[in-house]
């Protein structure tokens, strides 16, 4: 809190209405992964799937080329998942948030494919993507913004085939910046919707309360007590209880979504990586990530959030890289999928006004 308060440059909050179409950067580094330097390299440059989308643009009626599909990409071993649409224009990789996977992004998928080659992917151990259990891998902190940062680089070089813009929720929101500060020459700029404030972490933490904290995670993570207390969670009543808390419109809490959220949950490995997450409490804070971000950033956040509460988000405005503070109001934790009427205009905008550059 001392540090988020100690910044008093200015910026720019505007406050978007539900009645209008709203207008409109200490290091860390990523484990085993090389970027290459796209901008000195015209190879990189011009690998954009185009033989690919020709054959899509020829073979399919415009409503077809906008409807999403679902494929599957091999990293390091594990299968991906990850969903895509559109054949121009600028790409956009969407980055879900925890516990949550592309589904997620149904409702700006196919809008934002208009004018757009989107992409979105299931981070691993998420969504239908691979979940490997760190134990077997012997590897206990597999589960990182670090391991996360790789695969969305990676991603863009085996299957975007090019830079492009991140638009990432809640703790996706910390993986695109963590990706964009590994490799800056991949990302073209970053809108983040309530990234997380990680207020869990343990740089955030009173000292006496530390070793509480330890003792709490060792006991979810090594004895029955983690596997009792996922299986609690796991339920469509859990589901929708969580959900009707972060999102303010509580209408829009639908079956469908319930599903989209838990039915992953039930696959093989999800429980261990959910116990894995939730005794994260290390990597990098929002605010350590946002001064070395060499792309532009634009902040939205749902002003009715009750996980990561507006008033502190707001500090995170004064960074130099972040050229918009958004205010999305009578809106939850997940704007994209509680109002995609306002988050998918917000995003043509920013990425129109950058895409040139």
């Amino acid at each position: 809190m001392a540090l988020l308060s100690s910044f008093s440059f200015s910026f720019t909050t505007i406050t978007l209405p539900r009645t209008q179409t709203p207008f409109f950067y200490p290091n860390y580094s990523s484990p085993k992964i090389k970027i290459p330097n796209l901008s000195q390299s015209n190879t990189l440059l011009a690998f954009s799937a185009s033989r690919l989308n020709d054959q899509i643009a020829s073979d399919s009626t415009p409503e077809l080329q906008y409807q999403i599909q679902t494929r599957t990409w091999n990293w390091r071993g594990y299968s991906m998942r990850y969903q895509c649409a559109g054949i121009d224009g600028p790409a956009l990789v969407l980055v879900h948030g925890f516990g949550a996977n592309s589904d997620h992004w149904r409702k700006n998928i196919p809008v934002l494919a208009k004018s757009h080659r989107v992409y979105s992917i299931d981070l691993i151990g998420y969504g239908y993507s691979d979940k490997p259990n760190p134990r077997q891998i012997g590897d206990d902190s597999f589960y990182t913004f670090d391991t996360w940062a790789a695969q969305l680089n990676d991603f863009c070089l085996d299957v975007v085939k090019d830079q492009a813009f991140f638009v990432c929720n809640s703790i996706g929101g910390v993986v695109g910046l963590q990706a964009a500060v590994v490799a800056p020459q991949i990302c073209r700029g970053i809108i983040v919707l309530n990234i997380s404030l990680r207020m869990l972490h343990i740089k955030k933490q009173p000292w006496y309360a530390k070793p509480f904290i330890r003792s709490f995670q060792r006991l979810l993570r090594d004895t029955a007590v983690g596997k009792f207390f996922f299986k609690a969670v796991a339920t469509k009543e859990s589901v929708r209880n969580i959900l009707s808390q972060c999102y303010h419109d509580t209408s829009t809490v639908t079956d469908e979504l319930v599903e989209i959220i838990l039915n992953p949950g039930m696959e093989p490995g999800a429980a261990e990586v959910f116990l894995e997450f939730i005794c994260y409490s290390g990597g990098p804070l929002p605010e350590e990530l946002l001064p070395q971000v060499k792309c532009p950033v634009l902040i939205a956040w749902g002003d009715k959030d009750p996980w990561e509460p507006i008033e502190i988000g707001r500090n995170y405005g004064k960074f130099d890289s972040v050229e918009d503070f958004v205010v999305l109001p009578n809106v939850g934790h997940c704007p994209q999928d509680e109002a995609p009427d306002l988050v998918n205009p917000l995003v043509e905008s920013f990425v129109a006004r950058h895409a040139k550059s």
